[in-house]
């Protein structure tokens, strides 16, 4: 698996940078999946779908369904769900701030849970879309200014004597990052409009954030990790990604890719996990082939896949004792008593299974039970699309840093993971029963 974790690997990272934001990310998975020859749909069109065929669909330019008709009447669905925002700061409407008649800063507020910390005293710069208007017509295009425009000082030791002994961060204060000299108001708008080859003029609003600029890297003895931006949950997004287009699928089986915008701030939006999205995309391929929905989802699973905490080399004490899992050491499947994760005994044996046959390694975690964990879109996207659910991630160090750690062999374990997945027959044999087949999937060279 050396070389083949390496390369797998410098592909994601490239996946991350051409992603700096969740409208870039489905942007760079509707690229990936025209190359397999799936085909773009629009809700506000008909759809005339074919046997054998695959489709996708955006909603804001954020979120991503894409789909693949079996060749017979679907009997069984096999979901991934993944998300494409990740923590970051986010431009105000009026943006320009100016310091003591000096200094242009910009005016942002906190996306998501991110470790404020992290951000200061590194390249960044700012990414996401304008909106022009044109000859009576609104249209939103994205945007990245593709250099080192940006920075947050820190203070200097000399000026905050405790400032290794723990600061408050105030985002209003300290995590504004500086831009120019005062006298060049207008300078980012002008940038903004070149970069989209408009005026300034057209632009009518935007939806703007901060980025870390900074390249991943592949590092450590034996290159057994790296770091990068954006790894939760671009990681998931890509490792599902990869799987569901090199999956072989039953001929009854209709293989879904979801990946859902705001996770980070509770996926309550037309375009998160907790809207209807998924749902009405369903509802319409249901109906376009005569299905009934609800025996369909009886007979269906779904991967919620969004990065896990590692256990941390200089803090073992934050985790919980036995199930906490490492770099590298395989997909993890997460629990949570308050069902903050999906997974149950059922949906954690049946992908137990699916992991062996696939010869990739299972891991566990589950918060420390003093501390208060997260969440993630599992259990949220049940409420509209209720199926059996097992909630995975990849185990991953400083998670919500503008700078993350992974393992290199554990995007290898993904990948397997969700060839294997998406080629699997799933029946309901009843409430509490489920059936599961697991043919051998031929590797990659094999079918090519």
């Amino acid at each position: 698996m050396g070389e083949r974790r390496i390369s797998q690997t410098q592909e994601l990272l490239r996946f991350i940078k051409e992603s700096p934001t969740a409208f870039h990310a489905v942007e760079s998975i509707e690229k990936r999946l025209s190359e397999h020859r799936f085909e773009r749909l629009e809700e506000g069109m008909a759809w005339k779908l074919c046997p054998g065929k695959g489709y996708y669909v955006t909603r804001n330019g954020s979120s991503i369904v894409a789909f693949r008709i079996p060749n017979e009447k679907p009997k069984q669905m096999l979901l991934t769900a993944s998300h494409s925002d990740s923590p970051m700061f986010k431009l105000k409407s009026n943006y320009e701030l100016t310091a003591f008649e000096q200094y242009l800063k910009l005016d942002t507020e906190v996306y998501g849970g991110t470790i404020l910390s992290s951000w200061l005293d590194r390249p960044l710069s700012v990414a996401g879309r304008v909106i022009l208007h044109r000859n009576g017509c609104f249209e939103a295009k994205n945007v990245c200014l593709d250099r080192d425009l940006l920075l947050i000082p820190s203070v200097a030791i000399h000026m905050n004597r405790q400032c290794n002994d723990g600061i408050k961060w105030d985002p209003a204060v300290d995590t504004v990052p500086l831009f120019g000299k005062a006298d060049q108001k207008g300078v980012l708008e002008r940038l903004l409009a070149e970069a989209v080859d408009a005026s300034p003029d057209e632009i009518a609003d935007a939806d703007l954030f901060v980025y870390n600029r900074m390249h991943g890297s592949i590092w450590g003895a034996d290159d057994a990790f790296f770091s990068a931006p954006r790894i939760d949950n671009l990681m998931c997004a890509f490792g599902t990604l990869l799987g569901f287009c090199e999956g072989v699928p039953a001929k009854d089986s209709l293989n879904v890719y979801f990946c859902a915008d705001n996770e980070e701030t509770g996926s309550s939006t037309k375009q998160g996990a907790g809207s209807v999205f998924l749902s009405d995309v369903l509802d319409r391929i249901c109906e376009g082939f005569g299905t009934d929905k609800r025996r369909l989802l009886a007979s269906s699973f779904m991967v919620s896949a969004d990065n896990a905490h590692a256990r941390h080399p200089n803090h073992p004490e934050l985790s919980d004792p036995i199930n906490a899992p490492n770099l590298n050491g395989g997909v993890v499947i997460k629990t949570n008593a308050a069902q903050h994760y999906a997974t149950d005994g059922l949906s954690s044996a049946v992908f137990r299974e699916i992991c062996r046959c696939a010869n990739v390694p299972v891991q566990y975690f589950a918060n420390r039970s003093d501390l208060r964990g997260g969440s993630t879109l599992g259990s949220i996207s049940n409420t509209l699309v209720p199926v059996a659910t097992v909630d995975i991630g990849m185990a991953q160090l400083a998670m919500h840093s503008s700078y993350e750690t992974a393992g290199t062999d554990d995007l290898c374990f993904l990948y397997d993971a969700m060839r294997q997945f998406y080629s699997v027959t799933v029946r309901s044999a009843g409430d509490g029963k489920i059936t599961l087949e697991t043919p051998k999937v031929p590797d990659k060279t094999e079918r090519t």
